[in-house]
């Protein structure tokens, strides 16, 4: 009986502990992206699938035999929030609002000449000093590009290989990004506010 309680609890620590991971995952992709590369991180997200899969369908078959409903009740939340919730869009929208104001301080440093295009293999890339390298994700490099008298400019929020990334672009005269701006093929083109969208190419 007592080893009987034991198997139940450890049981419901597994589907709270891989909810816990799935719900996680979600949120913070793009900096778990960033930590473990683009390679690393399909097997990151196998790994964590087959793990929740693997104890859902045994929650299932405990629910059956010991009559335990709490790990499929657990699971089946997670499910329906994973479903429901935009993870990917609040934490998109948690970067913006919360850099925001050190970005501006970036393209007000950009427009005024302090920083210029510093990479040598690409003269629209610049990249960034220490203290703002958080801002662009990928390496802590940005893509000015010259829009008239003005720059568009992309902080990326994901950057993959060749034109597959996302970020945010600063459009000075708040104009749509068109398609191929930076190099991309655009997919996605969202605005956020006056002068601001963000974009996902692939």
């Amino acid at each position: 009986m007592a080893q009987s309680k034991v198997h139940s609890k450890i049981f419901l620590w597994l589907s709270i502990i891989s909810s816990l991971f799935f719900i996680t995952l979600k949120f913070f992709q793009w900096k778990l992206v960033e930590m473990f590369t683009v390679f690393v991180m399909p097997f990151v997200w196998l790994f964590l699938y087959i793990f929740f899969l693997v104890v859902f369908i045994l929650s299932i078959i405990r629910l059956f035999k010991k009559k335990e409903w709490k790990p499929l009740f657990i699971q089946a939340i997670t499910i329906v929030l994973l479903l429901f919730i935009p993870f990917n869009q609040v934490a998109l929208n948690v970067d913006f609002k919360l850099n925001k104001s050190e970005r501006n301080e970036v393209i007000s440093k950009i427009q005024d000449g302090t920083y210029k295009p510093n990479v040598s293999h690409n003269n629209s890339l610049i990249h960034l000093p220490d203290d703002y390298t958080d801002l662009s994700k990928g390496g802590g490099d940005i893509i000015v590009e010259k829009d008239g008298e003005d720059y568009s400019i992309l902080f990326f929020t994901f950057r993959g290989v060749l034109d597959n990334f996302s970020g945010f672009v600063f459009s000075p005269n708040d104009k749509k990004p068109h398609a191929h701006l930076f190099g991309g093929d655009f997919k996605e083109v969202v605005k956020m506010e006056e002068n601001w969208y963000f974009v996902s190419s692939s």
